[in-house]
């Protein structure tokens, strides 16, 4: 059924798990004005159905294999400057947010609310209005003046994660081991730790490192 406007609002849904994207058909199948015209297991895929089907409106997982979200959503702004990108995500971490928007994503959705807030986040979408879930908005504003780690330091940190002592994590990365741990003392400062095992918390939690 069209909208009151007479428009169909066309969304291709982008997720590589298949029981996702059948929920989020379902979802969609029995609302009034918008139709789900395609789907995609990653974001080389996504780019392809983009220009394919001109969608209104894309639901874009961030973490797929291949091409994640961000990469997708800026490879499809940079050929479609007025797409509109809603991402989709378990983190509710200020970073990856960050980055998505930065990306050109429109809204940016956490999974566990898509119930509540997908059909409301497509709509004002396919308006150009803005939807950023409270607890992740909450979690930009906390984090807005933050002296973001540098990319070594994430490297060193995803060596942490893997459980790398500080003279394998310097092997690994080609630094001397006292490099090693001068990066873990800024890291520390900068995420407000103590230790090695929140560090990774915390930069779990706020997306700096993901799964």
């Amino acid at each position: 059924m069209p909208t009151r406007g007479g428009e169909i609002i066309r969304v291709l849904v982008v997720d590589d798990h298949p029981v996702l994207r059948e929920g989020i058909a379902s979802m969609l199948a029995n609302q009034t004005g918008i139709s789900l015209v395609g789907e995609a297991s990653d974001g080389a895929e996504a780019l392809v159905k983009y220009r394919e089907l001109r969608p209104d409106v894309v639901l874009m997982d961030l973490l797929m294999p291949n091409m994640n979200g961000i990469e997708a959503t800026t490879a499809i702004r940079a050929e479609a400057p007025s797409a509109k990108i809603l991402i989709l995500t378990t983190f509710a971490g200020d970073v990856q947010a960050v980055r998505a928007l930065r990306a050109g994503a429109i809204g940016y959705l956490l999974k566990s609310s898509l119930r509540t807030d997908m059909i409301s986040a497509i709509r004002g979408a396919r308006l150009g209005k803005r939807h950023i879930h409270p607890e992740v908005t909450e979690a930009i504003a906390m984090h807005v003046a933050d002296d973001p780690l540098s990319d070594r330091e994430v490297e060193v940190l995803k060596m942490v994660a893997a459980g790398f002592a500080n003279r394998r994590a310097a092997e690994e990365l080609g630094l001397a081991e006292e490099t090693v741990k001068a990066h873990l003392r800024s890291i520390y400062a900068k995420l407000e730790v103590s230790d090695r095992t929140l560090a990774v918390s915390v930069a779990m939690k706020r997306g700096i490192l993901t799964l």
